[in-house]
């Protein structure tokens, strides 16, 4: 069904008398990446639409979402009903530098232990079906286990929320389907899947994929305006059985619905803007790798090394790789080279906490994004126009950075995903950050992504393709 060929807004005016017999269920995956999207799709079903919305996680996850929200303002005035879930005690392992990969194996415990959430997800389920018409669960699609009791209750639906991009979705499930044969030949110097995943995490994805059969419908942290392409792919794959004859919506990006500039936040400014603000427009290089990332000690020196050479303004985000609870003991503090941050004081800034991303991107001095390519901060960069220094770590990551700078074109390779065994020598690193903030071909690069940033952006506005799809999918849901 081309779902554009209505017109949502008719039909959502004819179902408003019917919204408040609607509710949804928000069921996210216990990483901070996926956590967000859903509580920020959530702030957006909750405060355009008035329907009731239930976000449903454990209750270490839920304080995690909240705290790291990125508008406190947005998430205050939404009406969004927290449910907090009973889990088993969890080992919570500090990271640690595996040389065979940098998946976060510390994690998987966490992962394993979002099993037991079935039997709390059944019981708030058949609670909520009992007093309205629809209930309507948009759960992660690692979430689908925990959610499959959606099958027992006649008045209920669910939709998995995908949260990473429709590109690297389409082409890693290809890869683990042995390649078969596709109508267009894949793009050349497509990222190999081998080292992206560990085997247990390879199996608990395998989990999921057999309850997504209860699946109505798939939702898309994404856009046309960038990804129509590989959307339509996704749409025709004939390879998954569990997509056949289903409905997808592509509604992102998510993050835009919240105060992106802090122009209008309640809550305190982060330090980093003070001096964030003294800046020359797009002169400064943010550095971020992510919740997932633990850096070895060689990776940092030369990283450090790299920066200083580079002669160029930056803000790095200095943090190890979340725990299983980030609330319990104490954060590994690792180390800097000596002398670093002194030397550094005029030109850097060294942020040790939790960093506002979004805002930080938002800047008028920020020029550029070294990042590890987790689709959050790749959809958030993109959204923003701000071109990104790619450099892949595991998971989805070096297929989507394969999108933004072999498809897209809107950054430039660190490191590809074929030398990621080998240290990137601070040589390098300084020759690819001179080149985005301070050259001509960087500014060409930050010409398109500036371009495709402002269609992004425009996509979810009135009348824009996101804004459509997403009308679209609270029509039907509300049918």
């Amino acid at each position: 069904m081309d779902i554009q060929s209505k017109d949502p807004s008719h039909v959502l005016i004819s179902s408003i008398s019917k919204q408040a017999e609607v509710v949804v269920i928000m069921v996210p995956f216990p990483c901070q990446s996926h956590l967000n999207q859903l509580l920020h799709l959530s702030c957006l079903i909750s405060s355009s639409y008035k329907i009731p919305v239930h976000y449903a996680t454990s209750s270490t996850h839920l304080r995690q979402a909240k705290l790291r929200f990125n508008s406190q303002t947005h998430l205050q005035d939404s009406q969004i009903h927290f449910q907090e879930f009973p889990t088993p005690d969890v080992h919570s392992p500090s990271p640690t530098t595996d040389p065979s990969t940098k998946f976060p194996t510390h994690l998987q415990p966490s992962f394993d232990s979002s099993i037991h959430l079935r039997q709390p997800m059944a019981t708030l389920l058949h609670k909520i079906s009992a007093t309205t018409r629809r209930v309507i669960i948009i759960h992660d699609v690692l979430m689908a286990y925990v959610v499959q009791d959606v099958a027992n209750v006649p008045n209920a639906e669910s939709y998995a929320f995908n949260p990473t991009s429709p590109f690297s979705s389409f082409f890693d499930g290809w890869q683990m389907m042995g390649k078969p044969s596709l109508e267009e030949p894949p793009p050349k110097g497509l990222p190999s899947f081998e080292g992206c995943f560990t085997i247990d995490v390879l199996t608990f994805i395998a989990l999921q994929a057999d309850f997504l059969k209860f699946t109505t419908g798939y939702i898309y942290n994404s856009s046309r305006s960038i990804e129509g392409t590989f959307i339509d792919l996704i749409a025709k794959d004939q390879f998954n059985r569990n997509k056949v004859n289903k409905q997808m919506w592509a509604i992102g990006p998510l993050n835009l619905g919240a105060d992106y500039d802090g122009s209008n936040s309640k809550t305190p400014k982060h330090k980093c803007f003070e001096w964030l603000d003294k800046q020359a427009p797009k002169s400064v290089l943010y550095v971020s790798f992510g919740t997932t990332t633990t850096m070895a000690d060689e990776e940092i020196k030369e990283l450090a090394m790299g920066l200083e050479q580079s002669e160029q303004k930056f803000i790095w985000v200095f943090r190890d790789a979340d725990k299983v609870d980030i609330f319990t003991g104490e954060a590994t503090k690792e180390k800097l080279p000596e002398g670093f941050e002194e030397r550094m004081k005029e030109v850097g800034m060294v942020v040790r906490d939790w960093a506002p991303q979004v805002e930080i991107l938002g800047h008028p001095s920020t020029g550029g994004f070294m990042s590890h390519c987790g689709w959050n901060s790749c959809f958030e960069s993109i959204a923003l126009g701000v071109p990104i220094a790619a450099w892949p770590m595991h998971s989805d990551q070096p297929k989507n950075a394969f999108l933004v700078t072999d498809i897209l074109k809107v950054g430039l390779p660190v490191n590809t995903w074929e030398q990621r065994e080998e240290i990137v020598t601070s040589s390098t690193i300084a020759k690819v950050v001179k080149t985005l903030i301070a050259s001509k071909e960087g500014e060409e690069i930050r010409k398109r992504a500036e371009e495709l940033g402002a269609s992004t952006r425009q996509a979810v506005e009135e009348g824009g393709a996101s804004r459509l799809e997403l009308d679209s999918f609270i029509a039907h849901i509300t049918r």
